[in-house]
């Protein structure tokens, strides 16, 4: 089987750019990896750069459900469950590494961590500078949320209110929610952290007044674990998840790329996506 780079926007990305958020990459590795997924075959796979013969090693930082969360040691979201739907698809087996999300990108550039980052990473004109990235697999917006009983920061007036210097917004570091409140609101203070989860606790208990992020993963929290939050501000911001590979190793983009085209041709993508995002 030749494989060959498809340039393409899955009809699956198309069918939800409606929904919401964003996301990004750079951190401490954590040095355990959970193998998971069985490939039929190890066709090629020589030829792709692996890191470890018949088996792709995705790097990924497990805290940002709807798209990759960690529950009782198993790899659980859209991101994972697509990374061994690949690995299926490529022959091959599937692995976990776990990066703090601003880590990925730079693991990727510098090697010998993983082989490609698959962690909810949108396409920005400066990580395409050091990675490159797959056709798109999925298109998010970006959310605020704060507090229901916040009376200072409502949905009437979110956009002004936010950008004042005695409002502190908690971020991902490294993130495009980061980015986006930045750009936005560039008078209030930024609280980063490395987990996105950890920004949700932060306003969660009063340290910061409102998180900037992700809709669809937003919606999440808010859903699960936050439900004294409401979400006060979207933006259309339209982004595209992708995942990332090492500009030197063009065989595994092109591998990646005629794999994700088929989960989408066959319905696969699509199952996927109704199966973790509702």
């Amino acid at each position: 089987m030749k494989l060959t780079r498809r340039q393409f926007i899955p009809t699956a990305v198309a069918g939800i750019a409606g929904i919401a958020g964003l996301a990004g990459c750079s951190g401490n590795t954590d040095e355990t990896t959970v193998v998971e997924g069985s490939g039929s075959a190890e066709t090629g796979s020589d030829d792709l750069g692996l890191l470890e013969a018949g088996t792709i090693t995705f790097a990924t930082s497990p805290d940002y459900p709807p798209f990759e969360n960690l529950e009782d040691g198993e790899y659980v979201g859209l991101d994972m469950d697509l990374g061994r739907a690949i690995a299926d698809y490529l022959g091959l087996e599937c692995a976990y590494t776990n990066i703090d999300f601003d880590g990925i990108v730079p693991a990727i550039v510098a090697g010998g961590q993983a082989d490609a980052g698959l962690s909810g990473i949108s396409i920005t004109p400066d990580r395409e500078e050091e990675v490159n990235f797959t056709t798109p697999y999925y298109v998010d917006n970006q959310a605020v949320a704060t507090l229901s009983d916040n009376t200072i920061i409502t949905e009437d007036n979110a956009a002004e209110a936010l950008n004042d210097a005695a409002v502190t917004i908690a971020v991902q570091s490294g993130s495009t929610g980061a980015d986006f409140a930045a750009e936005n609101y560039p008078n209030a203070e930024q609280l980063p952290f490395p987990n996105f989860t950890d920004a949700f606790a932060a306003v969660n208990s009063g340290q910061a007044d409102a998180v900037c992020g992700n809709a669809a993963v937003v919606n999440q929290m808010l859903a699960g674990a936050y439900t004294d939050l409401h979400v006060v501000l979207t933006s259309a911001t339209g982004e595209e998840y992708a995942i990332a590979v090492s500009k030197d190793n063009e065989p595994l983009l092109d591998a990646l790329n005629e794999a994700i085209e088929a989960l989408q041709d066959d319905g696969t993508l699509d199952e996927l996506i109704e199966k973790n995002m509702g």
